[in-house]
């Protein structure tokens, strides 16, 4: 710890993200990224932006994106905000959305960021358990808070919820941001987005990152009722007034209009995700039901830390996570068939399940 770090920054626990190694025949099943490239269409466009306009600043409102994204979502770009990847949109709705007289609530087992924001805020929070199958219950977010944060489908445990369970909470604190991080929801899940045109409180937060193959571009967005967009705002022009270039604003803007590429992509990997749940369910492990580009996994026998350097050993990179209840089991990335197969292969290789 340095003399010169303040307070804050001395207290912090920052997040970990997953490891992103740079061996050429490494299988990368730890973080969630499509294995499939992005859409033609935002191909295209980024190439024939990389001209002279580049040594303009870009618009600092991202009025094109933000448009695109309101016509994608049926919604009007007064109600559309965009932001560095959904973790600054998320940052920036931590800071300026959420009362910090009260707690934030969210899921015990949920998005790392979360508590790692309220330290970088000195927002208060309170984790919610969840049940013992792992899946939330609304009825537990009761009581005085400044806010409360979703992730539906659940970033650790990839289970969702139904829209009705969101608005109840919506309804039941109608005081408090109800903040909803969709950054899987296209895997499966039911989006809130219909839902901020009922309520003034609800804020959805998507990325371009997961289902539409655009993790290096960085772009994130939120739609809910323009005060909570300006709100937003003002918190990004007090930190930074352009936060996407030209390249990122224009690929997102294509990519969210392909949506025959987005259906198809998505598609292929729910098809791969439920054969793979399967066959791993018939190897004995315990399998969550997932709405996301991922799946938790346990097996009853093997340890969870054993499982993974036998596959580290063998090039296969997973996931596994140091929250308590979810620390014996393993976070697996839905790749491609054969990346399932490889994977697979390799599991019997271990022992006999």
């Amino acid at each position: 710890m340095s003399r010169l770090w303040n307070r804050r920054v001395a207290s912090l626990d920052p997040y970990v993200p997953g490891e992103q190694p740079a061996a050429l025949d490494l299988l990368k099943l730890n973080t969630n990224e499509l294995p499939y490239g992005p859409s033609p269409k935002a191909l295209a466009a980024i190439r024939a932006a990389c001209d002279d306009t580049l040594r303009l600043y870009p618009d600092p409102t991202s009025m094109a994106l933000r448009q695109a994204i309101a016509a994608r979502f049926d919604t009007t770009a007064d109600r559309v905000f965009v932001g560095n990847g959904s973790d600054e949109v998320l940052a920036h709705a931590f800071r300026g959305l959420v009362r910090d007289d009260a707690p934030l609530l969210f899921a015990d087992v949920s998005y790392g960021f979360y508590p790692v924001y309220c330290g970088l805020f000195d927002q208060p929070y309170r984790e919610i358990p969840l049940r013992s199958d792992f899946s939330i219950d609304v009825d537990d977010y009761t009581g005085t808070c400044g806010g409360i944060a979703i992730a539906n489908p659940n970033a650790n445990t990839g289970i969702a919820l139904p829209a009705e369970d969101i608005e109840r909470l919506a309804v039941a604190q109608p005081d408090s941001t109800i903040i909803v991080d969709e950054a899987y929801v296209d895997f499966g899940a039911q989006s809130a987005v219909s839902l901020t045109h009922r309520h003034d409180n609800i804020l959805v937060v998507q990325t371009v990152s997961k289902s539409r193959a655009l993790a290096g571009l960085r772009v994130g967005y939120a739609i809910g009722h323009p005060d909570l967009i300006e709100g937003l705002t003002r918190v990004k022009d007090s930190f930074n007034s352009y936060p996407l270039d030209r390249l990122a604003q224009i690929g997102a803007a294509a990519a969210l209009e392909d949506t025959t590429w987005l259906n198809e992509a998505t598609g292929r990997v729910i098809e791969t995700r439920a054969q793979l749940a399967a066959s791993l369910n018939d190897r004995g492990f315990h399998v969550l039901p997932s709405c996301a580009n991922f799946i938790l996994v346990q097996h009853p026998t093997h340890r969870a830390t054993d499982i993974q350097q036998h596959l580290r050993d063998r090039h296969i990179i997973v996931r596994r996570l140091s929250h308590p209840r979810i620390q014996n089991w393993l976070r697996i990335s839905i790749g491609t068939n054969q990346d399932s197969g490889r994977l697979l292969s390799a599991l019997d290789d271990f022992r006999t399940f």
